[in-house]
């Protein structure tokens, strides 16, 4: 017999197969030695739970037996045990049932339900793989230490070594990462018919980054891609890269190869199984088996400063690659400089910087999906690609496990809306020298102050007279202070694991690796945190209660009620507030003794977030910029932050509210944005203004033919049709508006194929620059007749002081 050994793995995936009759959990990893490794756990069983009701509760072996007769050959229902459990905080008896084959747990599951008897079937719906996971607490991205014996590796996988699992030993507490070998890929095609078309249009550019700074590009031989898609796929299986990053690979660069590679009769071997091509899988990612594919674009979604996600955008926001120093060749004529032999270059340079960017915004991206990968036991191909909730969901599930909660089904309901936080009525005007207090983790700590969560919820006020409970403000809900909740438990345990890591943190260095990775850490136990409130409210949550997160932003409110009655009677002048932040005046003694007094009388933290030496607001909420101490301009609630602007009006709004925020002087403001107008003016009539300034993006949120209205960018998206393009909904469609006479939808044009010289400055000016900029200005008494005047004369002089 083989000898048994520790074998200390990083992991980085797992899935399962079925082998003969045989389930086997497959674990993709690293050794200590950098071997790439795959276990094999041949122990683990498919299982869920069912739920009696409660008039049944003395019939459960009864129950059991009429179970056992749905038993099937294929897959038999192997043993039922009675346990105990927990069901929304309450103990409940229920039935385990357990067979072999995963996919015969959802056949089962209908089958049971059905029975006299059944309430309701649990975790039937839990995915083999994930099952496993929670139950021997084997997380992805982390280190763990195994009872193995070594295998004859399968001749089909692509591994250093296999082993058998025969015990699963536990999770080592590292801070370290082994060596990843990383490849970035970006592919380019030929359109020459606008949206491309894998069954007509081949690709004609492959680029690859590696860890190891080795940048390559796999060329089509003119037109035929079948050479330049082998060569990819041999540099994938030479390189056998751990993690394939791209951007929008799921929704682009891999369903095109899929379906490219089908047409020309090529499989797409590039997963570490021989033969196992890409294939999409849960939240909309394309799994490789084996490897872990992260598109980087799934980061961005949730990046809000950044309103257009495109690749050159994410790369300068993340300060990794600048714009202005990279080659940017428009999308619709990449073909164009294909077939140009004096143009191809250019075309090469782009691919070699798009593939670069993506490199880069992964060392930046893949340290906090990793963090977040090994906290929620979410694979990191999976982790960004699942909402916030699901990634919530997975870590409560894991909890869940632990307490020996049942988790309840997911259960499709309408939205309920609640009222939200407080927001309070801006100090209008520009104020100096102001800090912005935060409450750390607010709503995550009135959770845990007052118990709230679904299983806490008293329905009868009774109950409360053996426990007590706190009455939420204004909506009157009630909770029992003992024992503590789920959602308590789960709340303590992450915020104090956050603690732990910030202290940690102290013994490195700043920019050590050990230091950022902690950071990391933190930064992730601080998200899931923030979003169990929200997660409450959510109705597509296992643990829904909208009354529970009701309740949330009651005492949020009432919180910001009394720290305001606290900054008052100190004389510290609150100039705004919103939801779990409030901007003072800054005075350090008052401040300091503020937040001493919010944690004795409050029993919460408040820190000082940052401090501007200027900011602006107007009289509208949620709407003001801010000069930071150290010279950056804060734009939140402005056009210039939305997406639906166009960027020559975002621009010219950020750099008026800079001038007037850094000189005090608007009269500087104003005769920058006069020149600036005036070198536009010059410029378009040369043709030389890029057009993309001009561009405004809007989504298409149902079909074009369900559109009443012919708005602007509807315009655009049927001319887009017309011009064969794919338009579909959820695409952003970019237009420009152009000369002429009519309604402005009826001049609407998509950007692709509008020469600058034709677009409409006027209207550009009237409808997008002039009212961003009065947004800024009109405050100092400029009006939009003396903004007007620019281009055509400059000599009118009008008084800047301001609003009484």
């Amino acid at each position: 017999m083989a000898d048994k050994r520790a074998l200390t793995v990083y992991v980085l995936d797992l899935s399962y197969e079925v082998v003969g009759n045989e389930p086997h959990i497959v674990i993709w990893g690293i050794d200590e030695d950098g071997r790439r490794v795959v276990l094999r756990d041949k122990r683990f069983r498919p299982y869920f739970y069912a739920l009696p009701k409660p008039e049944y509760v003395n019939a459960l072996n009864e129950i059991a037996n009429n179970i056992k007769q749905l038993s099937k050959p294929r897959s038999p229902i192997t043993r039922i045990d009675i346990v105990e459990k927990k069901y929304f905080g309450r103990p409940v008896k229920a039935l385990r049932i357990e067979t072999v084959i995963p996919e015969y747990v959802r056949e089962y599951r209908e089958e049971v339900r059905r029975l006299p008897g059944i309430a309701e079937v649990l975790e039937a719906d839990i995915r083999f793989a994930m099952r496993y996971s929670i139950d021997m607490d084997v997380t992805p991205c982390a280190w763990h230490t195994f009872e193995v014996i070594e295998r004859n590796p399968n001749p089909s996988y692509r591994v250093d070594a296999e082993y058998e699992v025969v015990n699963v030993v536990g999770r080592e507490d590292r801070v370290s990462i082994p060596s990843l070998r990383i490849m970035a890929f970006d592919i380019e095609v030929y359109n020459p018919r606008g949206a491309p078309k894998p069954l007509r249009d081949p690709v004609i550019i492959i680029a690859v980054r590696t860890s190891e700074g080795k940048l390559e590009q796999f060329l089509a031989r003119d037109k035929d891609d079948r050479p330049a898609i082998k060569e990819f796929i041999d540099f994938v299986q030479s390189y056998d890269p751990d993690i394939i990053v791209g951007y929008n690979s799921n929704r682009f660069d891999w369903p095109y190869l899929l379906e490219r590679c089908r047409y020309l009769g090529i499989k797409l071997d590039v997963s570490r199984i021989k033969g196992v091509e890409p294939r999409p899988s849960v939240y909309g990612h394309i799994s490789v088996p084996g490897r872990l594919n992260v598109d980087l674009y799934d980061f961005a979604e949730e990046m809000p400063e950044v309103k257009v996600k495109s690749l050159d955008e994410v790369a300068e926001f993340l300060g990794v690659m600048k714009r202005s120093e990279r080659v940017n060749v428009p999308w619709y004529e990449i073909y164009r400089y294909w077939d140009d032999e004096k143009l191809r270059p250019l075309l090469l340079q782009y691919s070699r910087d798009d593939v670069e960017a993506t490199y880069r915004i992964a060392e930046k991206l893949l340290p906090f999906g990793i963090q977040l990968s090994s906290i929620t036991g979410l694979p990191l191909d999976q982790v960004m690609a699942a909402s916030v909730g699901f990634r919530l969901e997975w870590y409560l599930i894991r909890t869940a496990f632990r307490f020996n909660e049942l988790v309840p089904n997911r259960i499709e309901r309408e939205y309920e809306p609640y009222r939200g936080a407080i927001v309070l009525e801006p100090k209008k005007g520009v104020h100096e020298n102001i800090a912005v207090l935060d409450f750390s983790s607010m709503y995550p700590n009135i959770m845990i102050k007052y118990n709230i969560g679904p299983d806490t919820i008293v329905r009868d006020p009774r109950e409360c007279e053996e426990y007590g409970c706190y009455e939420a403000p204004e909506v009157h809900y009630l909770f029992r202070k003992e024992p503590p909740g789920f959602f308590k438990t789960v709340l303590s345990t992450l915020l104090s694991a956050r603690k732990k890591v910030r202290e940690e943190m102290k013994k490195y260095s700043p920019g050590t690796p050990e230091y950022r990775l902690l950071d990391e850490r933190q930064r992730a136990l601080k998200v899931l945190a923030n979003a169990a409130y929200g997660y409450m409210g959510w109705v597509g949550a296992r643990w829904y209660c909208r009354e529970c997160a009701e309740a949330v932003t009651a005492w949020g409110r009432e919180t910001i009620r009394k720290a305001l009655e606290i900054a008052k009677s100190l004389g510290l002048e609150v100039i705004y507030g919103d939801t779990d932040s409030l901007f003072v005046k800054y005075d350090p003694a008052k401040v300091k003794k503020f937040i001493e007094r919010i944690e004795q009388e409050l029993g919460l933290e408040i820190k000082i977030d940052k401090v501007y030496r200027r900011i602006f607001f107007t009289e509208a909420k949620k709407r003001y910029v801010g000069l930071t101490e150290d010279g950056y301009i804060d734009v939140v609630g402005f056009e210039a932050v939305r997406g639906d602007w166009a960027e020559i009006a975002k621009e010219l709004q950020e750099r008026t509210a800079e001038i007037v925020l850094k000189t005090m002087d608007p009269r500087k403001a104003v005769e920058f944005v006069r020149q600036e107008l005036q070198r536009l003016r010059e410029e378009v009539e040369k043709g030389v203004a890029p057009i993309e300034k001009f561009v405004i993006w809007k989504t298409l949120t149902k079909p074009i033919t369900a559109y009443e209205v012919e708005a602007p960018h509807v315009v655009a998206a049927k001319l887009m049709l017309k011009m064969g393009y794919s338009v579909e909904v959820g695409d952003k469609i970019g237009y420009v508006i152009v000369k002429g006479s009519g309604k402005v939808s009826e001049r609407a044009r998509p950007y692709i194929m509008v020469d600058v010289k034709d677009i409409d400055l006027d209207y550009y000016i009237d409808h997008q620059i002039v009212p961003a900029v009065l947004r800024i200005l009109e405050y100092f008494g400029v009006t939009e007749k003396q903004l007007k005047t620019v281009g055509k004369a400059r000599r009118t002089l009008f008084d800047y002081g301001k609003k009484r």
